[in-house]
């Protein structure tokens, strides 16, 4: 069990809602994930709830609690919060020193992040606003291949044909997809060639050099993007500790420090 003071990180994301909690040693106590669903501040809620009961600690032992995330301002009793983008960073220099890329795909979303020498952030890009390149691009492509998500990577590495997948948009893919099917290709085949694409659609975003850090849930349980990502930019991508609740430990220790300024 940890004693107060303790210092929570809420990130609040489309898809899945992850929590951290660091103690005044700087030491990640717990992390925490529950799906966000239509309610975020019932799944903020839970995860704190679920954050506690991992860390063995009461609430009173919380000084503060910091927000991230698209919902973070739903969550009433955060004492501040921090865009997605500082979170990352901050929580990325936890494991690697800068400079460095901060590559970040989520479910909605995905980002890159450049940060100095000294920590500071220095340029971002986002991706546009489809949702290709992106968690929710696998999504759709495991449906329409008949597959739970979670089989996607392991049906990805019997693929033996390579195939690119010309469409920019989700929708579109989807339907790309449908027609190879009927043309015959493998599912294995066109499982690879959806973690191709999402690779093509960070990479198109910005260009990648020095040294990478992988973060978000695509990367923490889709390996595959990460081997791509090496093989396109011909270097190690790192993938941190705790890649997928990167930006919950970012804004905890962000809480943590602003507490000690």
């Amino acid at each position: 069990m940890s004693a107060a003071p303790c210092y929570a990180g809420v990130d609040s994301g489309s898809w899945n809602t992850k929590a951290a909690l660091v103690d005044a040693a700087g030491r990640v106590v717990a992390t925490a994930i529950v799906r966000t669903g239509a309610d975020v501040r019932a799944a903020a809620e839970q995860v704190v709830r679920d954050l506690l009961e991992r860390a063995g600690v009461d609430r009173s032992a919380v000084t503060a609690l910091w927000t991230t995330g698209f919902g973070r301002h739903a969550i009433l009793d955060a004492t501040s919060s921090r865009t997605e983008l500082d979170a990352h960073a901050r929580g990325a220099l936890q494991y690697v020193s800068g400079p460095l890329t901060v590559i970040d795909i989520g479910g909605q979303d995905a980002k890159i992040i450049t940060v100095d020498a000294e920590g500071r952030r220095v340029s971002h890009k986002m991706n546009r606003k489809c949702a290709a390149g992106t968690g929710s691009f696998l999504e759709e492509m495991a449906l329409r291949l008949d597959v739970p998500i979670g089989a996607l990577p392991a049906l990805a590495q019997a693929s033996r044909e390579e195939i690119e997948l010309g469409s920019f948009c989700t929708v579109f893919t989807g339907t790309e997809v449908l027609g190879l099917i009927r043309q015959g290709k493998r599912p294995a085949d066109l499982a690879r060639a959806a973690y191709r694409s999402v690779v093509k659609r960070v990479l198109e975003m910005e260009r990648v050099e020095g040294t990478v850090v992988a973060t978000g849930g695509v990367v923490a349980h889709h390996h595959m993007v990460v081997e791509l990502l090496e093989q396109a930019i011909g270097s190690r991508v790192i993938v941190p500790r705790y890649a997928q609740e990167i930006g919950a430990v970012g804004v905890a220790y962000a809480a943590r420090a602003a507490a000690a300024a």
